[in-house]
């Protein structure tokens, strides 16, 4: 089995006959240093060597980044649907009579007169309170 070590810069593969073990840390690998570790692994190997590595690990390694980079994709577009569903929700009450909390957590009620759309999401006005989150309606009318 060859193995790149991923602290030097050229990418020096040793050859290995067993498994490798981790230590008690852990690193994890973001996609690109994925890649860049793939790509000096399939630079350095030998084909006409039979012992240069595991004809199956290069796809078995590319099926789970494949895998993990769906996983990746779809956490993404769940999170921007989740985002779109604050955002049609908080429309949704403008106009409406609301009970609410305010940030300060006075409880007040009032009609939602602006939604605004801040990073952290979604904040309405109520009768000129600013920075009302749509969670702190208890009930509309």
């Amino acid at each position: 089995m060859s193995t790149v070590n991923p602290t030097t810069a050229t990418g020096t593969t040793t050859q290995s006959n067993s498994t490798s073990s981790t230590s008690g840390t852990s690193s994890l690998l973001n996609k690109d240093q994925f890649l860049q570790l793939m790509m000096a692994e399939l630079k350095n190997q030998n084909p006409m060597s039979p012992n240069s590595s595991d004809p199956t690990q290069y796809v078995t390694e590319l099926a789970q980044f494949t895998a993990l980079e769906q996983q990746t994709n779809t956490a993404q577009s769940t999170a921007q649907s989740a985002q779109a569903n604050q955002a049609t929700q908080a429309l949704a009450l403008l106009g409406h009579t609301v009970s609410y909390i305010d940030p300060s957590g006075n409880s007040g009620t009032g009609v939602v007169q602006k939604v605004d759309f801040t990073s952290s999401g979604p904040t309405l006005t109520v009768n000129g309170d600013t920075g009302i989150q749509p969670g702190g309606v208890s009930e509309v009318s």
